[in-house]
């Protein structure tokens, strides 16, 4: 049971990894992005070829993800795919607040990026795009995803993830500790660009019928776009798109509905009485 469950992880981390690589990606590449030997990377993508779950271009030896997992996904979609009822509150965050809004789901240990929406702002921020994942506790999405896990789940997650070699200091558990409790106060997520300099988010969980948080609403934009006033308006609109969506999904009742795009500010707000909104850069 042990080494078939081995197998099974091993094959489930390949492709994940090839998930993340639209132009196809080498065999040793790939095997250094998992951390696994190169001959058994390069076994487990022989033998999905054979199964259609992986295609290589044989001019240039990249490996990209299969039909047959086009088909498989198809069919799992009709169970699965959130993102049509998604979508409406992804488009009314974007069009009230001029940012990108994005839709994430949990996987396991990690946040994957379904669905984006860019509003009016030319400015883009680009850490979130479809198929992107991270661990828990990474980016706003993560972060208020673990949040709102029960204290015995994040403690367990904290003492496993070691999340500081690729994310750095600002992920160490206490700091994380912070921000866990500063989103549960807030009821959101706030990202001060930790991913990217400059680079905002904010996020809400979007809750299933257990009461679980398995998904999440974000939105991004450059910080001069997030200034506090700003942000203490981004965030009850975030919850309550959040709120809205998970009734529909047949989670956590509405405690508002959705709103419009007039209260909201779509543009950088003023720093204070007296002193100018800073210019977008």
């Amino acid at each position: 049971m042990s080494e078939q469950s081995g197998m099974v992880g091993r094959t489930a981390t390949v492709l994940r990894a090839l998930s993340q690589h639209d132009l196809g990606v080498r065999t040793a590449d790939l095997a250094r992005s998992v951390d696994l030997p190169r001959p058994t990377v390069h076994r487990l993508l022989a033998a999905l070829h054979d199964e259609g779950f992986v295609d290589r271009d044989t001019e240039s030896g990249r490996w990209f993800l299969g039909p047959e997992l086009f088909v498989l996904g198809t069919a799992a979609a009709r169970r699965y795919d959130v993102t049509e009822l998604a979508h409406p509150h992804l488009r009314r965050l974007a069009e009230a607040t001029g940012e990108s809004a994005f839709f994430s789901a949990r996987r396991g240990e990690e946040t994957v990026c379904l669905l984006r929406e860019d509003g009016a702002f030319p400015i883009r921020s680009f850490v979130l795009a479809e198929g992107v994942r991270f661990p828990l506790g990474v980016v706003s999405a993560g972060l208020v995803v673990l949040a709102h896990l029960p204290d015995r789940e994040v403690d367990d997650y904290l003492a496993r993830a070691d999340l500081v070699p690729a994310y750095g200091a600002s992920h160490a558990p206490d700091r994380l500790r912070e921000r866990i409790a500063a989103t549960r106060a807030d009821g959101y997520a706030t990202n001060p660009g930790l991913i990217v300099e400059g680079s905002w988010g904010m996020a809400a969980a979007v809750f299933d019928t257990r009461g679980r948080p398995e998904w999440a609403l974000t939105i991004t934009g450059i910080a001069t776009r997030f200034e506090p006033a700003r942000r203490a308006e981004l965030g009850p609109l975030l919850l309550r798109e959040a709120h809205a969506l998970g009734a529909r999904l047949g989670g956590a009742p509405v405690s508002a509905g959705p709103v419009s795009a007039g209260p909201v500010s779509a543009g950088p707000v003023s720093a204070g009485p007296g002193r100018a909104a800073p210019p977008p850069t």
